[in-house]
């Protein structure tokens, strides 16, 4: 994964390229959602949706009716991105206003997963991405429910990273400008659970932990 392939290969901004794989793996472990990208009949169609990582493959799932997923499970290939938005960055010029952000963009085809030990540890990651420990909670799908579910593979091989860091990059005779310039943080923060009216427990120890994680 460290050498990039010639999609990968960043052509512009090549200085903020990161093709390590444990700064890739870094963001995808981080992130909480992608999105997707297939031909579909001749034409382009992305979907977001939740993702989860196990060794070098990066799993989704969704309806066995979808028809993007079945576009991929035939063997159209894809393109996954990620992208996590840390900063707004204010310039003293329109022109140099931009963001800080790590993103990833994968390339690959997608696998369909039909063996049922890979298939259940797939769900159980899924559910682990976003909540930690939940998995060993919940009922597991049922024979019906694995049957109306797709699960796909994609392998994170031809995959880069893109991370822009600090202030605003300015035209020198703009410094002299009296504009306020700078960074505006940003990230994503959890507000207190909300239980289900029917619920009858107490807001178990691992969504705590999540939510003071995020908060």
């Amino acid at each position: 994964m460290e050498a990039p392939s010639e999609r990968t290969k960043l052509k512009r901004g090549s200085t903020r390229a990161r093709y390590e794989r444990e700064a890739i793996l870094a963001i995808l472990d981080e992130a909480l959602f992608c999105n997707v990208a297939v031909d579909v009949g001749g034409h382009p169609a992305i979907i977001p949706t939740a993702f989860a990582i196990l060794g070098d493959q990066l799993y989704v799932h969704g309806s066995t009716a979808n028809r993007i997923f079945r576009a991929m499970r035939d063997g159209s290939e894809c393109c996954v991105s990620v992208t996590l938005l840390d900063a707004l960055v204010l310039a003293r010029s329109a022109f140099h206003h931009s963001v800080n952000y790590r993103s990833v963009v994968i390339y690959g085809r997608a696998r369909e997963v039909d063996d049922e030990v890979e298939k259940r540890a797939a769900f159980d990651a899924l559910i682990e991405h976003v909540m930690p420990g939940r998995s060993a909670e919940v009922r597991a799908p049922n024979r019906e429910e694995y049957l109306r579910t797709l699960v796909l593979a994609i392998p994170v091989d031809e995959a880069s990273a893109k991370v822009r860091t600090g202030p605003p990059v300015e035209e020198e005779a703009d410094y002299a400008l009296d504009v306020w310039a700078g960074e505006l943080p940003l990230r994503v923060v959890a507000e207190a659970p909300v239980a289900d009216p029917q619920t009858k427990r107490e807001v178990p120890a691992y969504v705590l932990a999540r939510y003071e994680g995020l908060s």
